[in-house]
């Protein structure tokens, strides 16, 4: 009776004991989380590179639960109905770190970090901002992979088996992807041929629109009613792409027409005074211009205008449309004017 009475108070003192080191981690955690991290960024905001302030960022959530995981792992040491040495303890315990360390990685993998353009500096590689979200996600496909096979090794699963019963039925299970791996390999070409980047606008025979974002399966496309298209790359790759946003000019042509008692003298003037404004227009592209007197027709004369703005952006292009349209405006008038007076 002495003895069970001595049991019982040894594993209820172990039990608080254990209980308290828990409390005490997570009390460690709070600090870790409200003082040691901000001296930590404090600290290395003052250094010239950012990758340890990302490295950081990426780690912070996963550090706050590694102090939970410690101390459970230490609180276990006094806890009277299992111990450290348990199997499926330690599995458990192994596993959450493996978690961990996945989560910081994933976290540092964003396609937002600073990994890419670290790598673009270093090594002069152009990334564009289609392939790094495609890298982004490839990279925290493989983490995620990795830590699922450490994880189910850990559990005495084993995914060597399970890889080759995957061939077993490797063909069937490639028939069944058929699309999905087409539309993969139509990202890849996207990708390395680069025929348009995120927020471009492009023409297809299926889409037109600005590119918002490209994935493994398919390009998001956003058009001008506002409307989001998701095309599947397969489909995209294999159809023609115009890139308008990779216009080094635009074009502006139109027939001006004029009265049919316009003398030859004025219709000689306005076309010279047309052809003068566009070539010295700051807006308007010098090394293609055209103005032409290029029809008779029943009612008056037509002339003919082909010239390219410097701007391909819409919103300007047609600003400077408007304003050519002013000048042409003013330089008719005054010649219709003089013809009136002539005449």
């Amino acid at each position: 009776m002495f003895w069970e009475y001595i049991n019982t108070y040894e594993n209820f003192k172990n039990t608080l004991i254990s209980i308290g080191i828990l409390f005490f981690f997570l009390f460690l955690r709070k600090i870790f989380a409200k003082y040691v991290f901000t001296l930590f960024l404090k600290l290395t905001s003052k250094v010239p590179s950012q990758l340890f302030t990302n490295i950081w960022k990426a780690f912070e959530k996963p550090m706050q639960w590694f102090f939970i995981i410690l101390g459970i792992y230490i609180a276990a040491y006094y806890f009277p109905y299992f111990g450290q040495n348990d199997r499926l303890f330690i599995s458990l315990i192994k596993s959450a770190i493996i978690l961990l360390a996945a989560w910081g990685l994933f976290n540092l993998s964003d396609s937002s970090s600073l990994l890419f353009t670290r790598i673009n500096k270093r090594y002069n590689i152009e990334i564009d901002n289609i392939l790094i979200p495609f890298l982004s996600r490839t990279i925290r496909i493989i983490i995620v992979a990795l830590a699922i096979s450490m994880i189910a090794e850990e559990f005495n699963y084993s995914v060597s088996g399970f890889v080759a019963g995957l061939g077993l039925g490797g063909l069937a299970f490639a028939l069944a992807a058929k699309d999905a791996l087409a539309n993969l390999f139509g990202g890849i070409i996207i990708i390395s041929e680069k025929p348009f980047r995120i927020g471009d606008w492009i023409s297809t025979p299926s889409v037109e629109g600005v590119v918002e974002d490209i994935s493994f399966r398919s390009t998001k496309v956003r058009t001008f009613t506002q409307a989001l298209v998701t095309v599947p790359n397969a489909t995209l790759a294999d159809q023609p792409i115009t890139n308008w946003s990779k216009m080094g000019k635009r074009q502006i042509s139109f027939s001006l027409k004029l009265a049919l008692d316009t003398s030859k003298e004025n219709l000689e003037r306005t076309v010279q005074q047309i052809e003068k404004l566009l070539k010295g227009y700051p807006g308007i592209h010098p090394d293609t211009i055209h103005v032409t007197f290029d029809k008779y027709m029943v009612d008056g004369y037509e002339i003919f205008l082909y010239f390219f703005t410097n701007a391909t952006e819409w919103g300007e292009y047609l600003k400077i449309k408007e304003e050519i349209n002013y000048k042409i405006l003013d330089i008719v008038k005054a010649e219709d004017t003089e013809n009136q007076a002539t005449s």
